[in-house]
């Protein structure tokens, strides 16, 4: 049965064409991986089938009665609110119910013995429908999903007003998980996410009974939960069953068979136009060239699918820097409480450190601290000489209002607006998203301008904190072969195992210094 249908789907952003007579359906219970490049509209798509987008042409037909669970990270919060309160809205249907129980009860004292029955029976009803749901086990759905996301470690009675834009998201995540719908639509969940809750999901995932759509570039994780995938490329949404492999075998033997007939097609046209000129002045032959003519007028072209620029990820390199990038001791980082215990660590030239842990630990407040960023608590942290430090935060806040073109201009003004063109068409962007305000860029087309702000500047020593979130499976591949080139220093913080271990020469697991209970499950 099919639960959601897209039928003819057009749609233009500006002067850019999204969509072109895109078409879909999900079945009950299929696990559908929605891929394709950065820029390509796959949370414009998202977007669209959950009504916060007209498209400019075709339909959008849910079936009825479908509870859908969308991972939407604009939801407002509402301050005063703690994470417990909002994971508990998710039951909010069924403390209706009891609410409505409980008014049938005080109504029960001034009716007639009929009536009462007719009330008994309705209370018995809805009391099923309580039981059903494991109404009387809320408290323990909240907790262990809250746990298997690492809710707990923050504290399920903190307000939510207070959280991190990655800790805000987990709540949302959790609440849909908890809502439990007939269809959850899931935009790059794992992004805030470290390993252990990635592993977590990814369980919760594969026992999933009911229907869903995740976007992700986590391969690993793609591949693992889903069952059927959607690649959206070049304005055209097309299906095939199986998991992401599967899915890259079939793509790509089928990219070869038509670029070969393309290429087949173009000679014989060629053969055709030269017959024609040949021969339709000749009274003799005017008659087969007038056929040919009409052949090539009817032909259907076949088209191939024009390249995305693909990302040129070269970091440029400043003198080399002092033996010594840092000295820390007895260093405990945090804001008003620790984070860490008394840390002695030190890093020298040519090093690639990864730190890895779950979240919240304080991987990016010792990023900070060892910039000077943030005062430690106590101890301290001694920086070598003639460093030239790049850095990626993982979240960047403001809204931006610049076109892409403007945004690298204003750092580097001494460059020509080709040069600014061609730098940031290396990382991967096409002319229309060059030209485009950056309020307007999906996550991984923003990600793609600060990284060529990075590379245009120099640098020996490189700070990395998430910089594989909303990145695509080619521009997360460049980096990491970029960042196993650089000869200069790198400090990453990464959950994806994948990107960092061929990166890094160190790993240093932040969990064995931390102050904060970690959740291992």
């Amino acid at each position: 049965m099919s639960i959601l249908t897209v039928t003819d789907l057009s749609h233009d952003f500006g002067d850019r064409i999204i969509f072109q007579n895109v078409s879909f359906r999900l079945l009950k219970g299929e696990h559908i991986g929605l891929v394709g490049a950065n820029g390509e509209g796959k949370s414009t798509f998202m977007n669209i089938i959950t009504g916060q987008i007209q498209p400019d042409d075709g339909k959008v037909e849910w079936s009825k009665n479908q509870r859908v669970g969308y991972l939407d990270q604009h939801s407002v919060l509402e301050k005063g609110k703690t994470i417990r309160d909002v994971l508990k809205t998710a039951f909010q249907y069924l403390f209706d119910i009891e609410t409505a129980i409980n008014a049938i009860y005080g109504q029960m004292a001034d009716v007639s013995p009929e009536k009462m029955e007719k009330m008994l029976d309705e209370v018995g009803t809805l009391q099923d429908t309580l039981t059903t749901n494991d109404f009387y086990t809320i408290d323990a759905k909240v907790e262990e999903v809250a746990r298997g996301l690492g809710l707990d470690g923050i504290g399920l009675e903190k307000d939510v007003y207070d959280l991190s834009g990655g800790q805000r998201t987990k709540v949302l995540l959790a609440k849909l998980l908890l809502e439990k719908p007939d269809i959850l639509l899931l935009d790059e969940p794992t992004n805030y996410l470290d390993e252990v809750h990635i592993e977590w999901l990814k369980r919760y995932l594969l026992n999933y009974e009911n229907a869903f759509l995740l976007i992700s570039h986590d391969i690993p994780f793609l591949n693992s939960v889903v069952n059927i995938i959607y690649h959206l490329e070049n304005k055209e949404l097309t299906r095939y069953v199986g998991d992401y492999h599967n899915f890259l075998k079939v793509y790509e033997a089928k990219k070869l068979q038509v670029e070969a007939a393309a290429k087949k097609q173009q000679q014989e046209i060629a053969n055709l136009k030269d017959f024609v000129a040949r021969n339709k002045a000749r009274a003799s032959t005017s008659s087969l060239a007038m056929s040919r003519q009409k052949k090539l007028d009817k032909m259907d072209i076949i088209e191939v699918a024009g390249d995305r620029p693909k990302p040129d990820f070269r970091f440029k390199e400043a003198r080399t820097s002092g033996k010594l990038i840092f000295q820390a001791e007895k260093l405990v980082i945090g804001y008003d409480n620790p984070l860490s215990k008394p840390l002695d660590l030190s890093m020298d030239r040519g090093q690639k450190i990864a730190l890895v842990g779950a979240n919240g630990i304080g991987k990016t407040t010792l990023l900070k601290s060892i910039l000077g960023e943030i005062i430690p608590l106590s101890g301290s942290v001694e920086r070598g000489d003639y460093q030239y430090i790049g850095y990626f935060e993982q979240e960047v806040k403001k809204e931006n209002q610049n076109t892409c073109i403007e945004e690298v201009l204003n750092e580097f003004p001494s460059l020509t607006q080709g040069e600014v063109r061609a730098a940031l068409a290396r990382c991967g962007l096409t002319r229309k998203h060059i030209e485009s305000k950056i309020s307007v860029l999906s996550g991984g087309e923003k990600a793609k301008v600060r990284l060529c702000k990075l590379m245009n500047r120099e640098s020996n020593v490189l700070v990395f904190d998430e910089p594989t979130n909303h990145l695509d499976v080619d521009a997360k591949n460049e980096l990491k072969r970029a960042l196993k080139e650089y000869k200069g220093s790198i400090l990453l913080i990464s959950h994806e195992p994948d990107f960092y271990q061929e990166i890094a020469t160190d790993i240093w697991n932040v969990e064995s210094w931390t102050t904060k209970q970690v959740q291992n499950t």
